[in-house]
């Protein structure tokens, strides 16, 4: 597991998201995770996810989409700042009740339980990426965090085009 990062520099936390462009304005909303839920949440609970760095963030929505969506699609990277990294509350592996959660595949009702107890005791929770096991994702509750980050930037996203081969 890749440590977390140290507090270099200006000690901040950024977290980032790949979105549709159609979607971007809406990045921080969880409606996709409300509509049908997500490794770490029911369905009917706004979680948004994003991941500490923007290489994580690409794998994660290729993952599901495909190298050719993100090169064909317009899609826009948000990053955002936490203000508070009290508000960071971190899950290791060694913490998930059951290790099979941190593997790709179906997500059951007991880490969907799981999840939603993060969301509600905590602003935001670090999980372990199932993407890249050496990299950490970032979720929140959609009306929990409001507030609680600042600095937000979006951008135009390019795929390296050899990706799509």
């Amino acid at each position: 597991m890749t440590p977390l990062p140290a507090p270099l520099g200006s000690g901040e936390l950024r977290f980032w998201r790949l979105d549709q462009e159609r979607h971007s304005r809406s990045w921080n909303k969880g409606e996709g995770a409300y509509r049908v839920g997500g490794r770490w949440n029911s369905k009917g609970i706004r979680a948004v996810y994003a991941s500490v760095d923007p290489s994580t963030a690409i794998m994660e929505v290729a993952v599901h989409k495909g190298f050719k969506v993100l090169d064909t699609a317009p899609h826009v990277m948000t990053s955002a700042r936490v203000i508070d990294l009290t508000k960071v509350h971190v899950v290791y592996p060694g913490d998930i009740p059951n290790p099979n959660w941190l593997v790709p595949g179906s997500h059951g009702p007991g880490q969907k339980a799981f999840g939603d107890q993060l969301l509600r005791e905590h602003v935001f929770t670090l999980v372990p990426s199932t993407v890249s096991r050496h990299s950490w994702n970032l979720m929140f509750d959609a009306d929990r965090a409001t507030g609680h980050f600042e600095d937000v930037r979006q951008e135009r996203f390019a795929l390296d085009p050899r990706l799509h081969t």
